[in-house]
């Protein structure tokens, strides 16, 4: 079972966003270049699966999307793996799928700490656990070579 956490203004580390991200793209093997990005709901979800292996039907994740409906699946997929693991936090649902930086924001910085509070430090593999497929903007554009170009003179 889970080690369950709350925030408040004195318990976070308050780090930034620029940190936040680097822990998220170096633990997940990711490349999300804003927080927003975060609003799919399936870094949260591998992160699960790192902390609590077998408790995410990984195969149900969409890795890669834009469509709002595809968030909400993401982020129930999330809520059976909190229930399950007796994780005691409402997942504000409505807010994160904006894609709004302090919403989400405010989440990971919650995740963060739920997760250095359940992490045992196993190995875990994030690339073979969500089959290879890329995570965050980034990764979408380096494969389709967008923002790579120089500027034309």
């Amino acid at each position: 079972m889970a080690v369950n956490v709350y925030s408040t203004n004195v318990t976070t580390d308050n780090l930034s966003r620029h940190d936040m991200l680097s822990w998220v793209n170096d633990c997940l093997r990711s490349q999300f270049n804003k927080i927003e990005e975060l609003c799919t709901g399936a870094a949260y979800c591998q992160y699960m699966d790192m902390l609590f292996p077998g408790s995410v039907p990984m195969k149900r994740v969409k890795f890669r999307t834009n469509l709002e409906h595809e968030y909400i699946q993401n982020f129930k997929i999330l809520q059976a793996a909190f229930k399950k693991m007796n994780v005691d936090k409402v997942i504000p649902v409505d807010k994160l799928i904006k894609g709004r930086f302090q919403d989400n924001f405010e989440f990971l910085q919650w995740f963060k700490k739920f997760f250095d509070a359940n992490y045992d430090g196993r190995e875990y593999d994030a690339m073979e656990s969500r089959f290879g497929i890329p995570l965050g903007l980034g990764a979408i554009q380096h494969e389709l070579g967008v923002g790579c170009e120089l500027p034309k003179r």
